[in-house]
């Protein structure tokens, strides 16, 4: 059987009350009996338990954090970037997945708020906008990274999609292109939509028209999937660079453009968008834009203490950075 506060009191020979303080450091008791129980719980291998404690404290040390899917490599730096802040500060984290389903998104944040969670992350939310009507029930903070919805909700921390489009077209014209594409993805329709308004916004800076030919946005299964149709982009509007959604999409056009010889960067540049492990080890390279992912978690992990702080926050919203590498290449002559 586990060892329990009238285990030690006995053993001690004092009240359980006396070794519930002296566990707990209470200046009440003196040094010598708070060390003499200390080493003596350790002595018997007591264990405080976390059901009782959050009883008292009404609060269970737990964040719950739904992703998208754990086979995303953008979620394991997120990830990373939320426990860091969350064991500095004794919390421990429960991770779901919601497979960009809303209906599943909000399954499973149930589910957390039933398994008493004191908090809970979500990235890439499809129903973040549904929250707002959830919060009087729920009484619980929820942050959001990456809202994919529009309207009002909660709290949030996003990267400027649109700083970040732009950041990597502008590199492109920089290099002379002129007949640049977009390859999107409709089911992150609010990410989906910023990038491509900094796509645009570059272009009419530079005074290039927009050519909706250059525009695409296929209706496929998977981003890889996305990228290997985007193949139509060259052969059908005569681009010499695209800028890509994510980078998933940027090396699935890239494998394609490899089985139908198409060399990259001399006939075609490509520029991905998050900055995942695997778009530098590809051949070549891929440049990319670089979300701040461990930043993210940081800060999205940051926000929720702030909030069971009783402390006010505002959302925020991080640039990008680009990372130049391989893939991309002055624009070819003719």
């Amino acid at each position: 059987m586990p060892v329990t506060i009238k285990d030690i009191a006995k053993a001690a020979g004092v009240s359980h009350t006396t070794v519930s303080r002296a566990l707990k450091g209470n200046p009440a008791i003196s040094t010598e009996t708070t060390e003499r129980i200390q080493h003596l719980a350790q002595e018997l291998g007591y264990t405080p338990s976390a059901v009782a404690q959050s009883l008292l404290t009404r609060r269970t040390q737990t964040i719950g954090m739904v992703v998208t899917t754990i086979a995303d490599p953008f979620v394991a730096q997120v990830v990373e970037g939320v426990e860091s802040v969350a064991q500095a500060a004794s919390y421990s984290v429960f991770l779901t997945t919601s497979h960009n389903n809303p209906d599943q998104e909000m399954s499973v944040v149930e589910t957390l708020h039933r398994r008493r969670v004191d908090a809970i992350i979500v990235t890439s939310s499809r129903v973040g906008s549904l929250y707002t009507s959830r919060l009087e029930q729920l009484q619980i903070p929820i942050v959001l990274i990456n809202n994919q919805e529009e309207g009002e909700f909660l709290y949030s921390v996003a990267v400027d999609d649109r700083q970040g489009a732009q950041l990597a077209v502008e590199y492109l014209i920089g290099l002379g292109h002129r007949a640049i594409g977009y390859i999107g993805a409709s089911n992150r329709p609010k990410s989906n939509r910023r990038r491509q308004t900094g796509y645009q916004t570059a272009l009419q800076q530079a005074g290039i028209p927009l050519n909706p030919a250059l525009v695409l946005q296929p209706v496929v299964n998977t981003d890889f999937k996305r990228g290997e149709a985007g193949l139509d982009l060259i052969l059908g509007g005569q681009a010499t660079a695209i800028f890509c959604y994510n980078d998933i999409i940027a090396i699935g056009l890239l494998m394609a453009c490899q089985r139908h010889g198409i060399n990259v960067p001399d006939q075609l540049s490509i520029v991905g968008f998050d900055g995942i492990e695997p778009a530098q080890y590809v051949s070549p390279p891929l440049t990319t834009v670089c979300q701040p992912r461990l930043l993210l978690g940081q800060t999205a992990m940051q926000m929720t203490l702030d909030l069971l702080n009783d402390e006010r926050v505002h959302d925020s919203i991080l640039p990008c950075d680009l990372i130049v590498r391989s893939s991309t290449a002055p624009v070819p002559d003719n």
